[in-house]
């Protein structure tokens, strides 16, 4: 998950580059999205794999 943010990051920047304004925002909005999830996947995984097996 974290690579495809980087991924929707890299187009950003690329478009951005390019002039392309409407695909920045979009891909920018995008890779937000994924960041914000794998960060709390990351969170829920840390908490959850602490447990102790009985």
């Amino acid at each position: 998950m974290l690579g495809w943010a980087i991924m929707f990051l890299i187009i950003a920047l690329v478009a951005g580059v390019f002039g392309f304004f409407g695909i920045v925002s979009t891909a920018v909005g995008i890779a937000k999205i994924l960041f914000f999830v794998f960060l709390i996947m990351f969170v829920v995984s840390l908490i959850f794999g602490r447990r102790q097996r009985l």
